[in-house]
């Protein structure tokens, strides 16, 4: 069973939601509003916050950044906006999943036990900090530096050389990465890769024509590697 936080205005919805979840065997709370949700999820530290975009106070884009700043507690975003370019901005703000209304009890509930399972996993396969070179990432403390310095890495940044720190060496594909780090299992942007990995690239120290860790093989992916002595 799991404590779940749905952060829900619409009355017919939240209970309706409420009532579907607590029937699949989840222990739940709710709010009707962004900021009483974000002080429920500190309060409370649920295992996992549902949360819908459209709030009466505050924008729920805004709350998945407030949130990501102060808790890495799981999130899904469940809402009617289905704007693709804000589907990423909100995955990339921090959240694990995006699930577009209208949907079914069954399809959330999967949706929720599919981050949590994925989360445990992350935990017991992968807690451990992943070295590559003078690179080290603390999957854990959300933490990476390289050479002694501490990188400064939004949340996506961090998750995607999380990802690749944990395969060194192996190719990955952009639509494994599309899928696996942003959640977009549909494909998406390759353009969303390709600013991200710019992005690490210049706080790794490094750049396309002149790269250390991050490799790329052209017409297949990038792999990180250790840099070339």
């Amino acid at each position: 069973m799991a404590q779940l936080l749905l952060i829900e205005d619409d009355v017919a919805v939240r209970s309706a939601l409420m009532r579907a979840l607590t029937e699949r065997g989840h222990a739940m709370s709710s709010a009707d509003s962004g900021m009483s949700g974000l002080r429920k999820a500190v309060d409370e530290r649920p295992d996992l916050v549902i949360l819908d975009l459209g709030l009466p106070d505050v924008d729920g884009y805004e709350v998945v950044r407030m949130l990501r700043a102060v808790s890495p507690v799981p999130l899904i975003v469940a809402t009617a906006r289905d704007d693709e370019h804000e589907i990423a901005r909100v995955l990339d703000a921090g959240a694990d999943d995006y699930l577009v209304k209208p949907f079914g009890a069954v399809q959330l509930d999967a949706r929720i036990r599919a981050v949590l399972r994925r989360l445990r996993g992350d935990e017991e396969d992968g807690g451990r900090p992943l070295t590559v070179g003078a690179l080290r990432v603390d999957p854990r403390g959300r933490e990476a530096s390289v050479d002694g310095r501490v990188l400064d890495l939004r949340p996506k940044e961090f998750d995607l050389l999380c990802y690749l720190a944990a395969r060194p060496g192996e190719v990955v594909s952009k639509r494994e990465l599309l899928t696996e780090v942003w959640r977009v299992p549909y494909g998406g942007a390759d353009k969303t890769v390709d600013v991200h990995l710019s992005w690490l690239r210049n706080k790794l120290g490094e750049s396309a024509q002149d790269p250390r860790y991050l490799r790329v093989v052209r017409g297949v992916g990038i792999k990180i590697v250790e840099p070339e002595r």
